[in-house]
């Protein structure tokens, strides 16, 4: 589905490189509609341009609200890595992803700080029990990672399953990155309790 708004993207530096960030204009101000971690910028503007259907500019070039929530969500990046922040609070709009995927990406946004679930407990908690798999493939196609902790998704046997979707990077990078995120939040896997 085409958006009618300007779309702008952001880079900052990151502890694992650059991380990707877009936002787009909104009748209230802006909303934030992607982050990346370790996607070359080419490959970040196409993946817009494909989900958004439109061509996205330097946040240079943006309006005042988008360029204003671009650095919201340096900051709030910035305090989350730092250990200083536990919820972020920025405007997100999944636009151009499938009422599946939201409904999916809607109970990852449910997962507290410092939690984990697995993909069949969060199945059953979105009211789909049996759909493990698919809640996979939803949790995989997040286009607004750390902020929807999809990081807070793990295996029911308590191993960390995957990471990144389509990011770039090797397995083995993605599930550092994983692990590292979850250990900012306190989380162990050995001895994981699940919520959901």
């Amino acid at each position: 589905m085409p958006i009618d708004a300007q779309v702008a993207f952001a880079i900052f530096p990151g502890p694992w490189g650059p991380i990707h960030v877009a936002a787009h204009a909104t009748p209230g101000g802006a909303a934030l509609v992607a982050l990346e971690l370790m996607t070359p910028t080419d490959v970040f503007i196409a993946f817009l341009g494909r989900r958004l259907h439109a061509s996205p500019i330097p946040a240079s070039g943006a309006t005042a609200a988008v360029r204003a929530l671009l650095g919201r969500a340096r900051d709030e990046l910035d305090e989350y890595l730092d250990g200083r922040r536990q919820v972020f609070e920025l405007p997100l709009d999944l636009v151009g992803l499938s009422a599946w995927d939201r409904l999916v990406l809607d109970g990852v946004r449910e997962i507290p700080y410092g939690e984990v679930t697995s993909y069949g407990r969060l199945a059953r908690r979105i009211g789909r029990p049996g759909a493990a798999r698919a809640v996979g493939g939803a949790v995989g196609r997040n286009p607004v990672g750390i902020v929807v902790p999809c990081h807070r998704v793990i295996a029911g046997d308590g191993t960390l399953g995957g990471y990144g979707g389509d990011w770039f990077g090797t397995h083995e990078a993605l599930l550092a990155i994983k692990r590292a995120l979850l250990e900012r939040e306190g989380v162990t896997l050995s001895g994981t309790t699940f919520v959901g």
